[in-house]
């Protein structure tokens, strides 16, 4: 009978750290929602109408061309998910569409930060290739999403863009950067979050356009291993760098040219970095309760080198500090399901953490900082890879794009054998 009760007490709190599981994810991804539907320009006759905030409530007067691109793909699944009404979500998807089909731009490229309210360039910013490519990943989410305009709008923008114009052929490398007072600047020479330039580029109807497949097979595909995981490394080793692609294109069964499985290439880095933290818990107090180090505000400010071995030429590149983004485990839950919701039960018993738009961007327990901002990246990584995760939608709907089909075909890439 003891034996009994024991099992029956255990069953009990099992199931309330089910439910509390549930309860915070679903409170999570709706929060995340919220971001992208209220930190948008949605004033009429506004030149920036549709773009969103690039943090808030940090420096509200700028916007960022990637928070748009998840923007537009969180409004398809605001609908889905009965937040929001179909007409609301296709009037906001269409109008922005408008506003960057009128936007200055560089070869269908657009800069990567813009004013908020005017949509002008902002502090000198870059021609941006990744971040161009992030928001033609939403604008080609909502066109294949709603049909109709928004599909004629984004096939537009998409279509007029110039893959070839960024690249660099005597190595075959994407450039980063366009800057009109000094040129172009810095180039995707070693694997990161951009395996969706290659996909978009190389699905370019227009010959003139689309690029050699070349330029795909070119970047340097270093391996390293941490904990027996070996995989196919980015230069700091940051989490979001193995997951942006992952958002919109469903890697999971396929392998390219040279057999590689990016999906899985991402279980790997996750599980490193998982690994990673839970070996260090001893020397950071984020790490006993969480893991996924990734670019994210510090203590400092910003800091884009926070990473975790394999890093680098050696594993130097990285650092690390003690801080964690949320969104480094959460932007990792179709890789490490249960890792990462167990990472999310954590924060949420930190108070400082949680807000209006669920936790915030970053915390360092060891210096007892909290965030004060949401980032709207961190915040679209942990809405689109939850929906992935909950129902496969971003994908689902991506995935039926012929210009995503094509690109991936003619990269290469096969349904994988089992």
């Amino acid at each position: 009978m003891k034996n009994l009760k024991n099992c029956f007490t255990a069953l009990i709190i099992i199931l309330c750290v089910f439910v509390a599981g549930s309860q915070n994810l679903e409170r999570e991804y709706e929060a995340s929602f919220l971001y992208f539907w209220e930190q948008t320009n949605t004033l009429d006759n506004s030149p920036g109408y549709g773009l969103v905030r690039d943090r808030f409530p940090g420096n509200p007067s700028i916007a960022s061309i990637a928070a748009v691109g998840f923007g537009l793909t969180s409004i398809p699944i605001g609908i889905e998910e009965g937040w929001i009404g179909y007409e609301d979500g296709f009037e906001r998807a269409s109008r922005t569409l408008d506003t960057f089909l009128k936007l200055e731009n560089f070869h269908g490229f657009f800069f990567h930060f813009l004013d908020f309210n005017t949509g002008e360039r902002a502090w000198n910013c870059e021609i941006s290739t990744i971040d161009t490519a992030i928001f033609l990943c939403g604008a080609l989410t909502a066109g294949e999403y709603f049909g109709g305009e928004v599909a004629e709008k984004a096939s537009a923008l998409y279509e007029r863009v110039n893959w070839n114009g960024m690249i660099d052929y005597r190595n075959n490398y994407f450039y980063m950067a366009y800057y009109p007072e000094k040129g172009f600047q810095g180039f995707w020479d070693f694997y990161a979050e951009q395996l969706m330039l290659y996909v978009l580029a190389a699905g370019a109807p227009n010959p003139k356009y689309r690029i050699d497949p070349v330029v795909y097979y070119s970047f340097k595909r270093y391996q390293g291993s941490y904990k027996g995981e070996r995989f196919i490394h980015s230069w700091f080793g940051s989490l979001f760098t193995y997951q942006f692609s992952h958002a919109w294109i469903d890697f999971r069964d396929l392998t390219d040219g040279r057999g590689v499985n990016w999906f899985e290439n991402s279980v790997r880095a996750s599980l490193a970095s998982y690994n990673y933290c839970k070996d260090n818990a001893d020397r950071f107090a984020g790490f006993a309760i969480g893991w996924g180090v990734t670019a994210c505000d510090g203590p400092g400010g910003y800091d884009g080198l926070l990473g975790t071995p394999p890093s680098g030429n050696n594993d130097t590149a990285h650092r690390v500090d003690g801080t964690l983004a949320p969104a480094g485990a959460l932007g990792s839950i179709v890789f490490l399901p249960d890792r990462a919701i167990e990472a999310l039960e954590a924060y949420y018993e930190l108070p400082e953490l949680v807000g209006r738009y669920g936790l915030k961007d970053s915390f360092n327990l060891d210096l007892d900082w909290f965030a004060s901002d949401y980032i709207g990246i961190d915040k679209g990584i942990t809405l689109l890879m939850i929906s992935n995760y909950r129902n496969d939608l971003v994908w689902n709907i991506l995935m039926e794009s012929e210009y995503i089909i094509d690109g991936l075909d003619r990269l290469g890439f096969e349904v994988e054998r089992r």
